[in-house]
């Protein structure tokens, strides 16, 4: 008997399960889309996260969701990212916020401002203290959702052709720099340029300019800066902690089963703290290969610091008096970073500090 009801109840479960098949295939319908980077390919860290997010993806769903990405400038430039999502004409890209800063100084805010939030406090604000909401009202304006997708960490201050000691020394210095950063640094004497990354080397080699920021050691390594520009200068002020988006085009993010949703967001999580450990394992490497090449690390001078940390501040609020989505999101940013600092300097700089001076101690 006992027998006879087993089989029964596999006979009815088989039956089931048949019968449930289709509804299930129905709820994982196949999706592809593209994902055009803002990165080129020789930069494995920063555009393998494009990489990154699409393999996870596809696993995730059996390679019912596929997202092909692409290179730099292989459907669009990265200056027409934003805009080629917001329109449909792709689905996806993975970019800088602040490359599209010239539509509306906003988009600064989604990268990095300067003298703001390092890496651990960029992804607290986004994540837990409100700040992807808020950008992502913005980003809605222009027909896009956002989420964070990488991370460099605090980047170094650029390859410059000469040294630089004083804010004298800035005068009509032409410098690729992006950004809010830039008109920060302008105040100071500096001609920023907008250059896209697969353009720096060329644009220093010809001399079309004097100093480039890129990001740091390994992916400055690679793009080969150290060969037209000997001088290596730190901290990367106007980036302390610059977050990667990847961008959805807002009406297909809105057609998306939520399960897809779901997933799309995990990768993307995944990627924003893979690119930051990747960069803090790879970087000190390569910071000694570019020394034992003859690179001369420089630290900005004080005098620098704060002339620069006085024109940013005088950037926001210029800013801000003239763009009310730009004051609501950089007041989330400034009070979020007064109170992380307030945190850090109790334990984290405690600890750092005593950490530095024993490794020099030996």
């Amino acid at each position: 008997m006992k027998r006879r009801q087993f089989l029964q109840a596999t006979a009815v479960g088989a039956a089931s399960t048949a019968v449930a098949a289709p509804a299930i295939a129905q709820s994982a319908p196949e999706v592809k889309w593209r994902l055009q980077s803002g990165f080129p390919k020789s930069l494995d860290t920063i555009y393998g996260a494009a990489e990154t997010i699409a393999k996870y993806v596809s696993e995730a769903t059996d390679g019912k969701f596929q997202i092909q990405p692409f290179a730099a400038g292989e459907i669009v430039g990265t200056a027409q990212i934003a805009d080629a999502v917001g329109g449909g004409t792709v689905e996806l890209g993975h970019t800088c916020s602040y490359y599209y800063f010239g539509k509306d100084p906003t988009f600064a805010i989604g990268t990095a401002l300067p003298f703001g939030l390092n890496g651990r406090q960029q992804n607290a604000w986004l994540y837990h203290g409100g700040g992807n909401d808020l950008l992502n009202e913005f980003y809605a304006k222009h027909n896009m959702y956002g989420m964070p997708a990488g991370n460099t960490g605090v980047q170094m201050g650029g390859w410059f052709r000469k040294e630089i000691k004083t804010v004298q020394d800035l005068q009509g210095l032409k410098m690729r720099i992006a950004g809010l950063a830039g008109q920060v640094m302008q105040k100071l004497g500096v001609v920023p340029q907008q250059i896209p990354g697969g353009d720096i080397y060329p644009s220093l080699e010809r001399g079309t300019i004097d100093a480039a920021e890129w990001v740091g050691p390994y992916d400055d390594e690679k793009l080969g800066f150290a060969k037209v520009a000997p001088y290596y200068y730190y901290p990367g002020f106007w980036e302390g902690g610059p977050s990667i988006h990847l961008f959805v085009n807002q009406a297909k993010w809105r057609e998306l089963p939520k399960a897809y949703q779901a997933i799309l967001t995990t990768a993307s999580s995944y990627a924003n703290n893979d690119m930051l450990a990747k960069y803090d394992a790879r970087n000190p490497a390569a910071l000694r290969r570019l020394l034992g090449a003859g690179t001369q690390l420089r630290p900005f001078s004080q005098e620098i610091l704060e002339a620069a940390y006085k024109a940013a501040n005088e950037v926001y609020d210029e800013v801000s008096g003239k763009n009310a989505d730009f004051k609501k999101i950089y007041e989330s940013v400034r009070g979020f970073r007064n109170e992380e600092y307030l945190w850090f300097q109790v334990a984290e700089y405690a600890f750092d500090t005593f950490m530095i001076r024993a490794r020099a101690r030996g």
